[in-house]
């Protein structure tokens, strides 16, 4: 019982972190992401299963964190109110062609990261978009003006 409430506890605290850290795509993750992702997991479990380094203590771990995957998905199904804790809100960050520096610093975004999404959506210039928004999944949508 003892890995499954270590379980619970690291769970919560990597979903605050993560919700800490921002949204970004995995295509688009640096290095240094990477070495964080890889490294929690490898602390996590020795947080978790401590020196049990059976089977079962195994089983129960990675049961209890998937489980709560699927809790936390479905209450986030379920409950609007959940998937609003759970689940970023889109986020605008270019309006009419000109970049909000305030979204785009709480995003952690430069302006040549997004110059550079739109061209890989086939825009030329942050001038011909009405809206770029940064979507849950931390992908960048772009709405081009009318006419362009």
């Amino acid at each position: 019982m003892d890995i499954v409430l270590r379980a619970t506890a690291a769970f919560l605290f990597v979903f605050v972190l993560l919700r800490v850290l921002g949204r970004r795509e995995l295509s688009t993750l640096e290095p240094f992401d990477v070495i964080l992702l890889v490294v929690i997991g490898d602390l996590l479990q020795q947080g978790v299963t401590q020196s049990d380094m059976s089977f079962t203590g195994a089983v129960l771990a990675i049961g209890t964190f998937g489980l709560l995957v699927i809790g936390t998905s479905w209450l986030s199904f379920r409950f609007k109110a959940v998937r609003k804790v759970v689940e970023a809100a889109p986020l605008v960050i270019v309006e009419h062609g000109k970049a909000i520096e305030r979204n785009l610093r709480a995003e952690r975004l430069t302006l040549e990261e997004v110059a550079s999404a739109a061209r890989l959506s086939q825009i030329t210039s942050l001038d011909d978009v009405e809206w770029a928004i940064v979507e849950s999944s931390g992908q960048i949508s772009f709405i081009p003006r009318s006419g362009s």
